[in-house]
Parts: C-alpha cells; sequence; structure tokens
C-alpha cells in the first residue's frame, strides 16, 4: 500500500484550533484534511489506499488510517472524524444506506453513521461516515454516488446562483452528471466514461495497436491534441452509428496507418468523452437546465480536457473547481453539529 504523505500546509506546533479531521475516501485512494474554525485547511494527506485495496475487515480500515494520519489523532484527540465517499459502501468499513433523491444538505448529514471503533483508535476521537444518494428516475435502472454528493455540497457554499438551479458535472472513472434545483440533488446519471477507456485500453483488441507506455486514465496529462480532436469529431459524425462501431474504428485506423499508435489512445479518448458529453448535454436539457450553470468538478487535468470538448461541442463551462470535498465535509459537520 502507497501510503506516502502529502506535506502540511505549514510546520504545525500541536496548538492549533483544530475543529475537524475531514476524509475523502474511495475506491483508488484517500485523503485526509486537517481543518481550524470555518474549514481553513491547515493539513492535508493523501495515499493510494482506497478500499479496492484493503483486506481485513474494520481493524485494516482503522490501521490504514493511524498509519496516515495517527499523529494528528493522538495530537487531536477530540476533533471529530467526517467521511465520505466509498469507504461507506457496502465493501467499506461499515455500510451507510442511500439516501434517497432529492436530497439536500440536511438530508445527507442527519443519516451520517457513527461508527463504532472499539479499542482501535488510539485516541477517543468518533468516526462519522456520510451516506450516499440513490436515484430512482421514472423509466429505468437506479443510479447510486458515494462521495461526490459531498463535493456537490462543498460546491454550492456561497453560490446561491447554482443551489438555484444547475447542472454539475464530475469527470471521474464514473462520471456524474447532477441536476441541482432549490439546493437538492433531484436527479444524476452516471457515466463509466473512465472505466470503460482502462478497460478497452488494457483488455481489448484496440489496445494492441497502442504503446504500453500509455495506459492511463482517459485525461492523462501525455496528449495528441489532434488525434484527441479526431476522436471527437468522430464520435458527433458517427453518432447514429452507435459506440460500438465507432471504436472499431480505433483498430481501423491503427491498422491502416491512418493515425500512429501514439495517437490512437487519446482518439479513444475523444470518441468516449464526446459520446459522454452529447449524452449528458441532452439529459441536461430534458431536465430543464438547458440554460442553468454547467460547472465542472475534479482533477484539474481531466476537467481541462472536459472544458476543450464541451468548448469543441460549442459549450462553454460557466465554472471548473477543483477540490471541493473539504468545503462540503465542514457544511455537513456543521449541519450534523459535529463542529
Amino acid at each position: 500500500m502507497n501510503m506516502e504523505r502529502s506535506k502540511d500546509i505549514a510546520p504545525l506546533s500541536g496548538n492549533e484550533d483544530v475543529r475537524l479531521i475531514g476524509i475523502d475516501w474511495g475506491s483508488t485512494g484517500m485523503r485526509v484534511f486537517l481543518m481550524s474554525q470555518n474549514g481553513r485547511i491547515i493539513g492535508h494527506r493523501e495515499a493510494a489506499s482506497g478500499i479496492s485495496v484493503i483486506q481485513g475487515g474494520k481493524a485494516a480500515y482503522m490501521r490504514t488510517l493511524q498509519e496516515l494520519a495517527g499523529d494528528w489523532l493522538t495530537t487531536w484527540p477530540d476533533a471529530p472524524l467526517l467521511a465520505c465517499g466509498m469507504v461507506g459502501s457496502k465493501h467499506g468499513w461499515q455500510e451507510v444506506p442511500y439516501v434517497n433523491c432529492p436530497a439536500d444538505a440536511q438530508h445527507i448529514a442527519r443519516n451520517a453513521i457513527r461508527v463504532d471503533t472499539g479499542s482501535l483508535l488510539a485516541a477517543p476521537s468518533s468516526l462519522h461516515i456520510l451516506p450516499g444518494l440513490l436515484y430512482r428516475p421514472e423509466a429505468g435502472a437506479p443510479d447510486v454516488m458515494r462521495g461526490e454528493e459531498t463535493q456537490i455540497v462543498g460546491a454550492l457554499q456561497g453560490q446561491s446562483d447554482w443551489a438555484s438551479q444547475s447542472c454539475i458535472v464530475m469527470p471521474g472513472t464514473h462520471s456524474k452528471w447532477a441536476s441541482i434545483v432549490d439546493g437538492k440533488v433531484h436527479a444524476f446519471a452516471t457515466h463509466m466514461t473512465g472505466e470503460l477507456f482502462a478497460v478497452l485500453k488494457q483488455h481489448s483488441v484496440l489496445g494492441r495497436l497502442m504503446p504500453a507506455a500509455s495506459d492511463g486514465a482517459a485525461g492523462r496529462v501525455e496528449e495528441d491534441e489532434a488525434c484527441f480532436i479526431a476522436g471527437l469529431e468522430a464520435a458527433r459524425k458517427m453518432l447514429g452509428q452507435g459506440l460500438g462501431h465507432q471504436l472499431f474504428s480505433v483498430r481501423t485506423l491503427g491498422l491502416m496507418g491512418d493515425m500512429p499508435s501514439t495517437g490512437l489512445p487519446d482518439y479513444l479518448s475523444g470518441l468516449l468523452i464526446a459520446n459522454e458529453l452529447l449524452a449528458g448535454l441532452h439529459w441536461r436539457t430534458t431536465h430543464g437546465l438547458g440554460h442553468a450553470p454547467l460547472i465542472l468538478i475534479g482533477d484539474a487535468a481531466l476537467c481541462a480536457r472536459y472544458a476543450r470538448a464541451l468548448s469543441y461541442l460549442g459549450v462553454k463551462p460557466d465554472a471548473v473547481l477543483v477540490n471541493t470535498a473539504p468545503a462540503g465535509l465542514w457544511h455537513l459537520a456543521s449541519v450534523a453539529r459535529l463542529v
């Protein structure tokens, strides 16, 4: 397990007025935030120790947390801990039932569950885990999110116009498109864009023509911009022919030498992202948000790639936010009266 720590924002003396230790714990990694009054972040650490690599039940989760932030737990034993993300899933530390949409910060905060840590904690800190959200459309399968709801809460703080009505897009392994009305998450849709890229790149015939050194997610940093744009254009032109047909063009372009092997991953990325955006923009319109603010939240490089793709499709996001989970954790802790 990679437990490398990020440096604290400033040297800590132990006398800081710490009010909360926030935890954003997902499938592939975890981030912890040391927060003082009004949610100011005075320490930040992260590790590639998401729930997908943790084995051994509750004791393993506590051990992982102590390895990354045990000194914080000891130095500030009375600071409450609040966690969001997959740590509250069926395969996490303790399952926290989903909250049904429409839901706002009040619904989310009051359904947090206090975790019984027994003798695992070296300090008497209390740990609560937030629930995820469940959306059941009138037609179709249910949809779920864990962790993104906290990012949404954080993004809406101080933004009354966004809270009134907006569409929030969170690119990633499982991208989310969320409809916000009157401060509530009314609906959302998940697109497996990042995971599809990884699976097709690593485990399908499409990856055989791609250089092994270019492994990564749909928004990796090493880019061939021209091939990415070609993927966007192909998706738009071949929209009526279906994604399955579009994807095979990755192979044929490589086989015929019409595109260099180094550009094929970006072409594939363009195809997948464009398909998500075209579907998502249609979804946005059908939910009455065609003229509402469009907000991107997520990894800076990936959001930049989505912004370029949106621009190519004639849409400009109203804002791009990088890290709203800490603000969400602080607000939800306040609503839950933990701080």
